[in-house]
């Protein structure tokens, strides 16, 4: 398992740098697809850290000749690819407002980086990962099982990513191909950046979750992200993993 080389969108800090973290904790090769160079070269050094072998790569999730030279950067020093973790979101999503007044510059920012990019980080990897008999992972969240107000783009996309990779399980299956998804609560820039917006989601979140606590990027939501991506999961595809202490009702 020291050779399986994993490529993570937005894993330059959040939830994709716990499990960019905790899959070099495994010995991965793991590659930071980021924005942002000095970020994503931190995180490569932590999973240098860990044990891993950490690579940046500059890369916008939503943008197709971006993806492509981003996948290529990996083959051309790696010769492989074995998962592929789309983890990156837009920077509205946090950003609370009523479906009225939703302006549609924002909804496509959304669309384009979580569907959008699902699509291209997919399609374009796919090749490799039919040699590899890969995996990809698709990062949503439980406000796409039970809605959340006011962040109705965002609920929407992490909906429709679900079913996109329910479909995906499907028709790459026979290929060898596996894709799930998680559904993390963890503490997060993101997350905190949304109690602070709506202070109305504190005790609902914490309300009901019966662990009490939110969850760790590296230490909770990595080892399940990990695991998906590895051949320990070898007969589970098309499935979404709620990593949420219990927090949301619905399966």
């Amino acid at each position: 398992m020291t050779g399986h080389v994993v490529l993570i969108t937005g894993a330059s800090g959040g939830v994709g740098e716990g499990i960019a973290v905790a899959c070099g904790q495994a010995g991965w090769t793991v590659w930071i697809a980021a924005r942002r160079r000095e970020q994503g070269d931190a995180v490569a050094a932590q999973v240098d850290a860990a044990g891993g072998h950490g690579r940046f790569v500059a890369c916008d999730a939503a943008d197709a000749s971006s993806v492509r030279a981003a996948v290529d950067a990996v083959i051309a020093r790696d010769g492989r690819l074995d998962g592929v973790v789309h983890n990156a979101t837009s920077g509205l999503s946090p950003k609370p407002v009523t479906l009225p007044d939703l302006p549609l510059e924002d909804l496509r920012d959304q669309v384009g980086v979580s569907l959008r990019g699902s699509w291209l980080l997919a399609t374009i990897a796919k090749p490799h990962l039919v040699a590899s008999h890969g995996s990809i992972l698709l990062l949503t969240s439980e406000a796409g099982f039970e809605g959340k107000a006011k962040l109705a783009p965002y609920a929407a996309v992490k909906a429709a990513q679900r079913g996109f990779a329910r479909a995906l399980a499907r028709e790459w299956g026979p290929e060898g191909v596996r894709v799930n998804c998680i559904a993390p609560l963890a503490s997060t820039p993101a997350l905190e950046k949304a109690l602070v917006m709506d202070p109305d989601m504190g005790p609902r979140l914490f309300g009901r979750n019966p662990l009490g606590r939110m969850g760790h990027p590296v230490d909770d939501i990595g080892p399940v992200a990990r695991f998906l991506l590895s051949p320990d999961a070898r007969y589970l595809t098309g499935n979404t993993v709620m990593v949420d202490g219990g927090s949301c009702p619905i399966t």
